[in-house]
C-alpha cells in the first residue's frame, strides 16, 4: 500500500502522481521508496506504453525534505554521499524507462522536483509552473543530475547562470530556455493527450527512437547513423510500415 504516491492505469497509459499535497509533495524517504517501486512496476509492465508524472495539489514537487535528507550532518561525507546516491536512484529510474515519459508540471518544482520533471522525456508546463533552481541559495551543491539535465536542456552558459543565480523560472522562461518542452493551460490533460498518441506507436519503434535520441546527446554522427540504419531496416519489416507502403503505392 502506498501512502505518498499513486500509480494508476488508464488503458496503456500509466499515471504516477506524487500525492502529499499537504507538504507540496516534498520528498521524504518513504515517498522516494514508493517512487522507486512505482518505476520498477512500470518497467516490468508489458502493457504500459507511456507514463505521465504529476503532482497532487498546487505543487509539482517542493524538492527534498531537507531534515529527512540532511538532518544528521555529523556523519562522514562518504556516508552522506552513499545515502544521496540512493536518493538519486529512487527517481532517476524514470530516465531509463523505454516508454515515453511526460511530466505534467502544474505548480512549483524545486530542486529535486525539477530533476524528477527533467528525468522525463517531455516536460509540459502550466501557467502556474515554476522551476526553482535554488540549491546555491541555501549553500547546497546541485545534485540528483541537476547540472547534467540543465546543461543538456539550456546549454552550458545558461545552466551555469541559472544555478549560480539560484534562479526561479516561470513557465514562459522555462520554455524559452528549453527546460520545458511545451506550455499548456492544463498540463495534465496535454500530457495525457500526448501519452495516448505515443501509446499507439509500435513499442519497439518507440524504444529504438528513444535510444537514438539519447545516444545523439553524446555520440558522433557515424555512430548514430549505424544505429538508425539498423533500427530503420528493422522497422521496414513491420506490418505497420508495409501497410503504409501498400496504401501509398496503390
Amino acid at each position: 500500500m502506498t501512502e505518498f504516491t499513486k500509480l494508476t492505469a488508464d488503458g496503456p497509459i500509466r499515471h504516477l502522481m506524487l500525492d502529499a499535497p499537504q507538504r507540496r509533495n516534498a520528498l521524504n524517504l518513504p515517498m522516494l521508496r514508493e517512487i522507486a517501486e512505482a518505476v520498477r512496476t512500470v518497467a516490468a509492465d508489458d502493457e504500459a506504453r507511456a507514463l505521465v508524472v504529476s503532482g497532487a495539489g498546487k505543487a509539482f514537487c517542493a524538492g527534498a525534505d531537507l531534515n529527512t535528507m540532511f538532518g544528521d550532518i555529523d556523519r562522514r561525507p562518504a556516508e552522506i554521499r552513499e545515502d544521496l546516491k540512493r536518493v538519486y536512484a529512487s527517481f532517476l529510474g524514470i530516465k531509463d524507462l523505454t516508454i515515453p515519459t511526460i511530466a505534467a508540471v502544474g505548480g512549483v518544482a524545486v530542486g529535486a522536483g525539477v530533476n524528477i520533471a527533467l528525468a522525463c522525456d517531455i516536460v509540459i508546463a502550466g501557467p502556474r509552473a515554476k522551476f526553482a533552481l535554488t540549491f546555491a541559495e541555501i549553500g547546497l551543491h546541485p545534485g540528483g543530475g541537476s547540472s547534467w539535465f540543465l546543461t543538456r536542456s539550456m546549454g552550458t552558459g545558461r545552466a551555469m547562470c541559472a544555478l549560480l543565480g539560484a534562479e526561479v523560472l516561470d513557465a514562459g522562461q522555462a520554455y524559452e530556455t528549453g527546460l520545458a518542452t511545451r506550455l499548456a493551460d492544463d498540463p495534465l490533460a496535454e500530457a495525457t493527450s500526448l501519452a495516448r498518441l505515443y501509446a499507439r506507436r509500435d513499442p519497439a519503434l518507440v524504444r529504438d527512437l528513444k535510444r537514438a535520441v539519447q545516444m545523439s546527446q553524446a555520440a558522433d554522427l557515424d555512430t548514430v547513423l549505424e544505429f538508425e540504419s539498423w533500427a530503420q531496416a528493422s522497422a521496414v519489416t513491420k506490418s505497420r510500415f508495409q501497410e503504409y507502403m501498400a496504401d501509398f503505392l496503390r
